[in-house]
């Protein structure tokens, strides 16, 4: 008896939820470029979602025409469909951690902020909005501008602390507090003899810079280039506090935002107002498209209150 191996079994391509988000957020965005900025991927990477839904559904959702995508009437009569679908999956995601929560019925607050100010900042907020609000559990997120951006947008955060203008636009601005780059340096730093600093006074300067990726880098390399001079970085970080403790252990000196800086003066370090001037705006953002809880406008004017009262 010979025996006949059967061909293997040939799976046709599945769809799942996250290459239908990304395609959701390529239709909102117009272009691959702008649907990774919103889901906080590689542009390689979204490129590969929408090769493998297109292969999955057997048709082309888009037409490559001189490096632009335009959605095929077929892609447009999806839309609808998948939006609705993949905005449910994310109510049942916000659903499940309520539940996570547990029985007790506490209704769970998602806030995205920035790192440095869970460390001396948002704990004495947060411990005063308890009080009036035994039936509240709170849930921080925390990370760059542009992740708390993301995190609001995917609704993994129902209101965020953001940098303004924001990276990634239609998003509902309450404009919160402004303030002002200052340079913090070890307490006993020859620099800080100085009233203000210039950026002519940290030529050959050791720095402690925030990240490559950050917008306000940007800005700092501009004006090292204006003034001709090279940046001397000794160490690279991605939070205000993170900077404030390396310049505290005598590493160099760092320039960041004001206010966040202004708690963390309990170190060794002093600070100085930058010159020319490295504006901050700050403010909170919500979801454009949906109506705002009590629980989120109560905590938004908590938090409002407390950020804009004098120290």
């Amino acid at each position: 008896m010979t025996l006949c191996a059967k061909p293997p079994f040939d799976r046709k391509p599945t769809v799942n939820l996250k290459q239908l988000e990304a395609f959701k957020a390529i239709m909102s965005t117009g272009s691959t470029i702008g649907a990774a900025t919103r889901m906080g991927l590689s542009q390689s990477a979204v490129s590969r979602l929408l090769s493998q839904l297109e292969d999955a559904l057997g048709f082309a959702l888009f037409l490559r025409k001189k490096g632009r995508l335009m959605a095929t009437p077929e892609a447009e009569e999806l839309l609808t469909e998948v939006a609705g679908l993949v905005d449910g999956m994310q109510r049942i995601q916000r659903l499940a951690d309520e539940m996570r929560v547990g029985r007790s019925r506490k209704s769970l607050l998602k806030v995205g902020v920035p790192t440095s100010m869970t460390q001396e900042l948002l704990p004495r907020i947060v411990a005063d909005f308890l009080k009036d609000h035994e039936d509240i559990v709170v849930e921080l997120l925390t990370g760059s501008y542009d992740m708390i951006e993301r995190a609001v947008l995917n609704r993994s955060a129902d209101l965020g602390f953001v940098r303004l203008p924001t990276e990634i636009p239609d998003f509902d601005i309450e404009p919160m507090l402004h303030t002002e780059g200052v340079c913090v340096m070890p307490a006993d730093h020859p620099l800080s003899r100085h009233d203000f600093i210039e950026v002519q006074h940290l030529r050959n300067v050791p720095l402690v810079m925030l990240g490559r990726q950050r917008a306000v880098r940007t800005e700092l390399n501009q004006m090292f280039r204006a003034a001709n001079l090279t940046p001397q970085v000794r160490v690279e970080v991605h939070s205000v506090g993170a900077a404030c403790s390396f310049v505290a252990e005598g590493l160099g000196v760092s320039i960041v935002n004001g206010l966040l800086a202004s708690h963390f003066m309990h170190l060794p370090i002093v600070s100085r107002p930058f010159r020319p001037a490295l504006p901050y705006e700050f403010g909170l953002a919500f979801r454009a498209d949906e109506p705002r809880s009590q629980l989120v406008t109560a905590f938004a004017d908590h938090l409002k209150s407390r950020l804009t009262a004098p120290l």
